[in-house]
Formats: structure tokens, C-alpha cells, sequence
């Protein structure tokens, strides 16, 4: 699988069809992910009890915690085109094996918990490659557009993956579901394997070092740089402060408002469409001015609305509050992994999405708990300000740390 070095793209990342051949295998693979994940709970419900259940679905957060950063050394000592090659086929591979076992037989939740301690295993090095892929597709004056592209994908993949596992379940079962998760990620495949990437200089780590010697180095790195470091301590605060609200809590509000699960549905397709428009505003413009200053003002403000949406009264109006905490989450989330890409060293990048992958989807998710005990103890109000209030304190750093507040995006 060797690297093929690119010459300087001719149309911009929304029309290179090399990007948009990366785009297809990322959306195929995001979507079979969300078709397997409805698979594994309603196979988990039907096995065991709720609580069991439970246990099975969270069984993958543990390895894909702990291994998160290793996985961004591999990404950087082998390339991220082929670490994610290689994870979309063991993915494949043992989603497609629950789903012959399914058919076959009633095995238990065993072998679900064992799928799921696989997939977390390989989430822990596929997150950081799939992060480290765009910095070789394309220039850096492109990355903020593939980094807009990327989250339509993510939101194209939410809202239909949900339906679409849902058919499959409908029509054979947990088994055919998985059958369609598998076939799904099994897509992206050859798609990658037609993925143009360019070669890197003789990268640090590329010699005799050890795996722990990058790691260590990776980490001295994001700790030294000017605007990495605050970057890292912006997004911690920010997915802190918004993870509660707008997932456990979102669920207690419903249910106490009296909405029920369809006004809750409305509420989150609100904020869907609100981050898909700040997705689409980025893949359009390509670059937005001032990128570090957007990112502290759009932060400070989503707090605010995260804050608002428990002492909304009406269904209306908590789906506008939504919208707006997707438009201003969407588009600080968006700017902030534009300026990972675009302000890490290339040869580095593994080990950099690494870490902000580790606080966003390793660490952060551990306060949902947390959460839904404080709101129990002090109710709905006193939670949601206090959670709006750490997820504005991310948009202070930003604007706080003069490196981060100038940072621009290549033009």
C-alpha cells in the first residue's frame, strides 16, 4: 500500500473528487457505526436486562479510553490511510461474525460484550487516524472545508443510521442489522484504497525510537505549543460543560416538561440542524476570519443557550434554543478541529487527535453520571447553570490566551 505523492490539488476540497472519495468511505463507515451501535442495544435488551444491557453498551468506552493515545502513535509511526484501512476491515470482520453467530444461534450477551470490547479496541486507534487522514489529502488551505465536510457526514450518518438500523431489525432482526453494519463499513474499503495521499518528510519518531519515546515526545509537543495547549483545555471545558445537558439531561427535561420522547426527537433534530448549518457554512466559506477569536465567542455564547434550555417553557422554543446551541457548538467544534489540523505538525497529528479525542469521547462522556445525580439532588436549573457555566469557561481560555485568541486559518 504505498503512498502515491499528490501534486497541488486543482479544485478546491468540495470538488476534488480524491477528497470526495475519502468523504464517500468516511460517511459509509460513520453510517455503519451508527447502525451498529442501534444493532448491539436492541440485541443486548433482548438478551439480558436493562441493566445488563447497559453494561454491554459501555463495555467499549473503557479500551477505546485507555488505549486512545497509544492508537495515535500507531497512526503516526504507520499512516493513518492504512491504520484505518486495516480497522474498517477488523470492524467489519467482527460485525459480520456477531451477525453469522446471530443468525445461527442465541448466543448470549457474551459475545455481544466481546464485539463490543473489539470495536472500542479498534476505535481507539481508527479515532486518531481518521483524524490525522485530511492533513495528507489536501493543502492546508483546504482542511477547514474537510473538516465541514466531515461533520455533514456525522450528521448525515445520525440521522439516518438511526432509521436505517432500525429497518434492518424490522426486517431480520439484531443479526440482519449487523449484516448492514458490516457491509456498510465494509464499503469504505476499496473506496480508501483509491484515497491519493501525500508522502511526509522523514518524520520525528520514524527512526529508532521507541512507541513510548513518540508518545512521550507527541505529548511534550501539544503541551509546548502556543495554541495547541489551550486548545486542548478549551475543548475539555467546552464537551465538559455541554455532555451533561444536552444527553441525560435533555432526557429528564423531556420527561418533566412533559414532551415525551417525540418532543425530545424535535429537540435534538433541532440541534442537528443548527450543527449541520454551521457544517455547511464551513464547507462553503472554506475559511472563516479571526478562527481563534470565532471559536471563544461562539463558545461563551452556546453556553449561554445550553443554559437556557432549562427554563424554556414551550416545545417551540426549546427546539429554537437548540438550534442555537448547534449552530454555535457546531461551529466552535468545527473551527477547533480545523485548527488542530491546521496548526499540528503533519507527522504529529495521530498523536495530537489523540489527545483531544481522549477528552472528547474518553473522559468527557464519564460526567453524564455525575449529572443525572446532581440533577437529582438539585434539580434540573442548577445543573444546567453550572454546566453552561464550565462549558463558557472554554470560550474565556480561548479569548484568554492571546496565541489562541489570533489564531487564523490559512487563507
Amino acid at each position: 500500500m504505498t503512498a502515491t505523492l499528490l501534486p497541488a490539488p486543482a479544485a478546491q476540497a468540495h470538488r476534488d473528487p480524491n477528497v470526495l472519495r475519502w468523504l464517500a468511505a468516511y460517511t459509509s463507515s460513520t453510517l455503519g457505526d451508527s447502525v451498529y451501535y442501534l444493532a448491539l442495544s436492541w440485541a443486548a435488551v433482548q438478551s439480558g436486562t436493562p441493566a445488563q444491557a447497559g453494561l454491554v453498551m459501555a463495555v467499549s468506552a473503557l479500551p477505546r479510553a485507555v488505549l486512545m493515545l497509544g492508537g495515535g502513535v500507531i497512526a503516526d509511526r504507520f499512516g493513518p490511510r492504512r491504520v484505518v484501512i486495516g480497522s474498517d476491515a477488523v470492524r467489519c470482520a467482527a460485525v459480520l461474525a456477531a451477525a453469522a453467530l446471530l443468525f445461527l444461534t442465541s448466543p448470549g450477551l457474551w459475545p455481544l460484550a466481546l464485539l463490543a470490547l473489539v470495536f472500542g479496541t479498534v476505535d481507539a486507534v481508527f479515532i486518531p487516524a481518521v483524524g490525522a487522514l485530511p492533513a495528507r489529502l489536501t493543502e492546508k488551505d483546504q482542511l477547514a472545508r474537510v473538516q465541514g465536510l466531515r461533520g455533514l457526514a456525522i450528521r448525515f450518518a445520525s440521522v439516518v443510521g438511526a432509521p436505517l438500523g432500525g429497518l434492518g431489525v424490522a426486517l431480520g432482526g439484531a443479526a440482519a442489522a449487523f449484516a448492514l453494519a458490516g457491509l456498510l463499513i465494509a464499503v469504505s474499503v476499496p473506496l480508501l484504497l483509491r484515497v491519493r495521499i501525500r508522502d511526509l518528510p522523514t518524520a520525528e519518531g520514524a527512526g529508532n525510537t521507541t512507541a513510548w519515546s513518540d508518545l512521550v515526545a507527541g505529548l511534550a509537543y501539544v503541551r509546548r505549543h502556543r495554541v495547541l495547549a489551550p486548545l486542548m483545555v478549551a475543548i475539555a471545558l467546552g464537551d465538559l460543560g455541554f455532555v451533561g445537558p444536552l444527553n441525560v439531561g435533555l432526557t429528564l427535561l423531556a420527561d418533566r416538561r412533559g414532551w415525551g420522547a417525540f418532543g425530545m426527537g424535535w429537540v435534538l433534530a433541532g440541534f442537528g440542524v443548527g450543527a449541520g448549518a454551521a457544517s455547511l457554512l464551513l464547507t462553503v466559506r472554506g475559511r472563516l476570519p479571526r478562527a481563534g477569536l470565532v471559536v471563544g465567542c461562539a463558545c461563551a455564547a452556546g453556553s449561554v443557550a445550553v443554559g437556557a434550555l432549562a427554563f424554556v417553557p414551550t416545545l417551540p422554543a426549546a427546539v429554537g434554543t437548540a438550534l442555537l446551541v448547534g449552530l454555535l457548538a457546531g461551529l466552535s467544534g468545527a473551527l477547533c478541529g480545523a485548527l488542530l489540523q491546521t496548526q499540528s505538525d503533519p507527522a504529529r497529528l495521530g498523536r495530537v487527535t489523540a489527545v483531544a479525542s481522549l477528552v472528547s469521547l474518553g473522559l468527557t462522556p464519564l460526567s453524564m453520571p455525575f449529572a443525572a445525580a446532581a440533577i437529582g439532588a438539585f434539580g434540573l436549573g442548577p445543573v444546567y447553570v453550572v454546566s453552561a457555566t464550565v462549558c463558557g469557561l472554554g470560550g474565556v481560555v480561548a479569548l484568554a490566551v492571546p496565541a489562541l485568541r489570533r489564531a487564523e486559518l490559512p487563507g
